[in-house]
């Protein structure tokens, strides 16, 4: 009979004298896995042969469902816990301790899916008015700027990466060029406001900043080179700040108002898909949820049959 207790001492003295573990590291698998031993005692388990796959399924449920000594655990805190019984039972197989693996089919929970954050449309317009100090070409560039990755859904790389030539402003049908994840190409329109923007800053703004080393850079720093991502994600803070919007606001932020508000709008998700230059619609997809929330909220607030 090998107790669970004596096991789990053997493997751990595996993982600080063979492979090494950090102490920090190897204090997470001793503190994950006493709990493991305490789940086996209340099952009345001290033969570790007697582990079952579903005393671990068990134990895993509890470990998101907590108890009166622990807490719940979230799908990441779980998985991390499981990972040191799945590295355990498969020690425990490898070494001879036991005739059989528990825990080889038992799953981690799936990580929580994580819904972009987007802001309500009178939020991004306040930053988009906010944007630069009002009277100087940094301020024309740095509308011209969010009005672009808003207008467009573009990643920031994707924005500070455009050249001149990528524009096409002068016909009715304006587009801007993107060059995406794996150098790949996008056409994407340009609307009215931006459009208008962009053409305020190239007449009025990029020749006062541009220099011998400018090149066909679209967008330009102080001193005429091409503008950083990090330069161009202060420019979105500094507006945000002004706007006085106090959500976390970062460049992406914009590029998921963009997407969530097509959504809303009726757009197909097959053509938020293609502006966004996502390879799969399933990636997506995750803004439908969004969409679907707040259509949950309107009906749980205005049907008279939702309240309570």
């Amino acid at each position: 009979m090998t107790e669970p207790p004596r096991a789990i001492r053997t493997y751990l003295d595996h993982l600080l004298v063979e492979r090494g573990l950090a102490d920090n590291t190897l204090a997470s698998y001793r503190r994950d896995l006493r709990r493991y031993v305490e789940h086996l005692a209340q099952q009345g388990i001290d033969d570790l042969d007697a582990v079952t796959e579903a005393c671990v399924a068990e134990f895993l449920v509890r470990l998101r469902e907590g108890d009166a000594d622990h807490p719940p655990l979230g799908a990441a805190s779980a998985a991390r816990t499981l990972v040191a019984v799945r590295g355990f039972h498969r020690f425990a197989l490898r070494d001879g301790l036991v005739g059989h693996d528990p825990a080889a089919q038992v799953k981690p929970p799936p990580p929580a899916k994580r819904l972009p954050k987007a802001l309500p449309l009178a939020e991004v317009e306040a930053i988009l008015e906010a944007a630069g100090s009002p009277g100087t070409h940094l301020a024309l560039r740095d509308r011209a700027l969010l009005e672009l990755l808003y207008g467009t859904g573009a990643r920031i790389s994707e924005a500070v990466g455009l050249d001149v030539d990528d524009l096409d402003l002068d016909t009715e049908h304006a587009a801007v060029l993107l060059r995406g994840k794996g150098g790949k190409e996008r056409l994407v329109p340009v609307g009215s406001f931006a459009v208008a923007a962009v053409d305020a800053y190239l007449v009025r703004a990029r020749p006062e900043l541009a220099s011998s080393t400018s090149g066909g850079a679209l967008f330009l720093n102080s001193r005429g080179g091409r503008l950083s991502r990090q330069s161009a994600w202060a420019v979105l803070v500094k507006a945000a700040d002004r706007a006085g919007v106090t959500a976390d606001v970062s460049p992406h932020t914009l590029r998921h108002s963009f997407a969530t508000h097509l959504l809303d709008g009726g757009a197909d998700v097959r053509v938020v898909q293609e502006l966004l230059g996502h390879a799969s619609v399933t990636t997506t997809q995750v803004y439908t949820l969004v969409t679907v929330d707040n259509l949950r909220q309107v009906f749980a607030t205005a049907h008279p049959r939702a309240r309570s």
